[in-house]
């Protein structure tokens, strides 16, 4: 069942976008998400359906071959895609965080060679910079890039890498000082094609289970010296700065996970008699569906509050990307969990779309910072603390 959505702040240039988007993932991606999800299976033809519509990566800038889409129409296109499929949302969102970091500080040749490429769809990017030891604690990296004659030997391990194996360009953070640290990080292009390039075994998830997550092996991988994003030293503000800004993509991946959700709750509530009446009939469930609603219209609103600030300053909006993403990750996990209660017994089987919806959901909690660090960057933009 398809529910109208209200508009909200949007202009008419976003809700002819997002009648768009909803146009094209009802067709070609929401009937393949099952699929993706039961078979782990990467999502080739979802991912093509975007990528012929221009939708993949709408935000890259026009002169780079891309849309020029503004923040907000970034985070409606991730809302609709997720809410037909997150895995094809994620795997799409790594195009983003690999372009980020080429905007934010790479060269202009640097952008002319990769942008392109991720904007036609024949390049899909990802993202590297967690790793077994630095998660949470991103100066904690080891991976180590040592200057050589002509470029750079990256050596080292990363984890819980989107798109590992699939991806054909790499953006990888390595530590270039004696003793790594903040200070000594430094962003690297990574081929895929780059002789001593490996993976691990695709990792076995609760969620996501389409999206590739792999580790990722440097043994002794040559790196021109042209393939330096940015300098020496400016790895973790490169880092940091990308993630502040793709926090309100994450939002938004949870509000369409959410959105998705509530849809297929309210149907079946419609639809499924008990004691001879619809459960739509019920009060406390009337109760349950209405907060759902709430929390959703919230976590949007917030997500695009996030957005506008980004497109409207351009600069640091960490604690505005960490309050969306927070609330927005937090809200998707209850309204999940909420309509597999709703459904039953029937929320609990794979016949209805919820529990792979709220297991989907869970990692939204996790990556691009744990929630538990999200609360401390909003707390450190109020409060001053180091």
């Amino acid at each position: 069942m398809t529910r109208a959505l209200p508009a909200f702040s949007l202009g008419e240039e976003h809700l002819e976008l997002r009648a768009a988007v909803r146009g094209l993932c009802e067709k070609e991606i929401a009937p393949r998400a099952a699929g993706v999800d039961a078979n782990e299976a990467f999502p080739e033809a979802s991912l093509r359906a975007l990528t012929a519509a221009r939708l993949h990566a709408v935000t890259l800038p026009e002169r780079y071959g891309g849309e020029g889409g503004d923040h907000l129409a970034g985070v409606v296109v991730a809302e609709e895609v997720a809410r037909a499929c997150a895995t094809t949302q994620q795997v799409a969102g790594s195009d983003e965080l690999f372009a980020l970091p080429l905007l934010l500080a790479g060269s202009e040749e640097q952008r002319q060679r990769y942008l392109p490429r991720i904007a036609s769809g024949e390049g899909l990017g990802a993202f590297a910079l967690s790793e077994p030891e630095a998660g949470s604690d991103v100066a904690a990296i080891s991976t180590r890039a040592t200057p050589t004659e002509g470029g750079w030997v990256l050596r080292g391990t990363k984890r819980w890498i989107t798109n590992a194996g699939h991806a054909d360009v790499y953006l990888v953070f390595a530590a270039t000082g004696p003793k790594g640290g903040g200070k000594g990080l430094a962003a690297f292009v990574v081929e895929a094609g780059d002789p001593g390039l490996s993976f691990g075994a695709p990792e076995r998830k609760m969620g996501m289970r389409g999206s590739p997550t792999r580790e990722v092996y440097f043994d002794d991988v040559f790196v021109p010296a042209d393939r330096l994003v940015g300098e020496p030293g400016e790895g973790m503000r490169i880092a940091l700065a990308t993630l502040d800004r793709t926090r309100a993509t994450v939002a938004a991946q949870a509000v369409g996970i959410a959105q998705g959700a509530l849809d297929v709750a309210v149907a079946y509530l419609t639809e499924r008699l008990q004691f001879g009446k619809p459960l739509a009939a019920f009060q406390g469930l009337q109760f349950m569906v209405a907060d759902m609603e709430t929390q959703i219209r919230a976590a949007r609103a917030l997500t695009h509050a996030a957005a506008r600030e980004l497109d409207a300053h351009g600069g640091d909006i960490t604690a505005a990307g960490a309050v969306a993403k927070c609330f927005a990750s937090d809200m998707a996990m209850k309204v999940t969990t909420d309509a597999v209660q709703l459904l039953g017994g029937a929320g609990y089987v794979r016949d209805f779309p919820v529990e792979r919806m709220m297991r989907d959901a869970k990692v939204t909690q996790i990556y691009e910072g744990t929630n538990q660090i999200q609360r401390l960057v909003i707390a450190r933009s109020l409060l001053g603390a180091s």
